[in-house]
């Protein structure tokens, strides 16, 4: 049995460096590295939790290519139980060119590809039932999943006694809280980073980003706020700001929010207080940036506690 389902985005991550300024048309620049590795935030929470010692399982949708080839065994070579896989012959596996720059903040250019055709209809609910806790990445991502369908799997997986938690993407067509409030009556965590939360609640104060979710049935909310930690609130009022570890060189801020996303989970799956889970949360977050790629600056659970302890 794995302990937690990750559902959503599967994508290659094309990550080049330094891209400090695009070339004029017709034009060309020379950079330093031009990497292939594993994304989407499905992807990228399945490896961080298996490098943590969770078991898990990933469902989503790749096409029959090199990419999807690619991510399959990849995930398979970190732990990652790839039986919830649905594999689509008419489409391309999703992918992304990430243009990373010299500050480790980057770019995207996005292809949904196979994200784009997930639905519901592909999901093995048997995997869902046989789990602790669903965690759905990169909700916003995948249109025909979005909104209602991804409320229905929501509210199916609480039926079935599985803890639920979804964080999301940025929305570039526009829909916001039109796909997210059907979700929220069905979430025990939602994780979105507080500039998607700024679109989706319509509000710039994080507090009151929060008892936006909370009045539409979010029962606790974790708001990532990058190099200024996060913000925790719950229904009751009780609230939490945790500073994020700021000694540590940014090298690549890809799949940052996917790692304190699986370092959160992995907290509540230990039952930790909410606290603890939010400072090893950020301390995940914080390994993720110091290595190029999505998960490759991610360390062992202990490892992640003797960088708390020795700041503490």
């Amino acid at each position: 049995m794995c302990h937690i389902v990750c559902l959503g985005v599967l994508c290659a991550d094309v990550i080049v460096k330094p891209v400090d300024k695009f070339p004029d048309k017709g034009k060309l620049n020379l950079v330093d590295k031009l990497e292939l590795h594993t994304g989407g935030c499905a992807t990228n929470a399945a490896i961080d939790l298996a490098k943590l010692g969770i078991k898990p399982a990933i469902i989503g949708k790749v096409g029959d290519d090199g990419f999807g080839n690619f991510l399959r065994s990849t995930l398979e070579k970190e732990g990652v139980d790839v039986g919830g896989l649905k594999l689509s012959k008419n489409d391309s596996t999703s992918a992304s060119v990430v243009l990373s720059g010299s500050d480790g903040e980057r770019t995207f250019l996005h292809c949904l590809g196979s994200n784009a055709q997930f639905q519901e209809t592909d999901i093995d609910f048997s995997i869902i039932k046989n789990t602790k806790i669903l965690f759905v990445a990169g909700s916003l991502l995948m249109p025909k999943f979005d909104g209602q369908q991804t409320a229905n799997t929501l509210r199916k997986a609480q039926e079935m006694g599985v803890y639920t938690a979804l964080d999301t993407a940025w929305d570039s067509t526009g829909r916001w809280m039109r796909a997210i409030k059907p979700c929220l009556p069905y979430l025990d965590l939602f994780m979105p980073s507080i500039e998607e939360a700024e679109m989706i609640s319509g509000k710039s104060d994080v507090n009151d980003m929060a008892d936006v979710f909370i009045d539409l049935g979010a029962k606790l909310v974790v708001i990532k706020m990058g190099e200024k930690g996060c913000f925790i609130k719950k229904p009751d009022g009780t609230a939490y700001t945790i500073p994020a570890y700021l000694d540590v060189e940014a090298v690549d801020t890809t799949g940052a929010g996917d790692a304190f996303a699986a370092g959160f989970i992995t907290g509540i799956l230990k039952g930790w207080d909410l606290e603890r889970c939010g400072k090893f949360a950020n301390a995940v977050g914080a390994h993720c940036v110091m290595a190029v790629g999505a998960s490759s600056g991610i360390k062992s659970l202990d490892e992640i506690m003797a960088f708390i302890k020795e700041r503490e």
